[in-house]
């Protein structure tokens, strides 16, 4: 497995919503990717973002609300209503805090105002936000067992002990 990786530590619920919700945009204020275009491992910061929208982050679960619903536990509605209604806790339930959740592929960095150019007809995702960065992400990737890990800001590289970790849980 290649040895090029980095991190990218993400507030909750924003952590658990690109790696299992479908947020396929990272919104930041300046360009923290510089060129990479890669791998990069979600790490859950400690802190949870209790300003979020919560019909974003309802949106970014109804995927797994569809998958309870399948699965017997529940229906969409009251899974939806039990997010909106307890939105902070989705942040305790549904993921972990100072851990890796999982990997993405970085494969686009732009600005928003971009997103009005030819390029992007529309705003580029539903998960983007207006004069901020955005960083495109594909291809999430669950670690089964998520690992405990010290956050940094902006787009840090991982020690080789947890490069090999998470290596070994995306390869299994």
């Amino acid at each position: 497995m290649t040895a090029d990786l980095r991190c990218l530590t993400v507030r909750q619920p924003w952590a658990w919503a690109i790696i299992h919700g479908g947020k396929d945009v990272e919104n930041r204020t300046r360009n923290i990717a510089g060129g990479y275009r890669g791998p990069v491992a979600i790490h859950a910061g400690l802190q949870v973002d209790h300003e979020y929208d919560r019909h974003l982050i309802g949106q970014a679960v109804g995927r797994l609300a569809r998958e309870h619903t399948a699965a017997g536990m529940g229906t969409v509605a009251q899974f939806g209503a039990d997010v909106r209604t307890h939105g902070n806790e989705v942040a305790e339930r549904y993921g972990n805090r100072g851990a890796i959740l999982g990997v993405v592929d970085l494969v686009d960095m732009h600005h928003g105002d971009d997103c009005h150019e030819a390029t992007y007809a529309v705003m580029c995702s539903p998960w983007a936000q207006f004069g901020v960065f955005h960083l495109a992400l594909t291809n999430p990737r669950p670690l089964a067992h998520p690992i405990p890990a010290r956050g940094r800001l902006g787009l840090w590289r991982p020690d080789d002990t947890l490069t090999a970790a998470i290596w070994e849980q995306v390869s299994a």
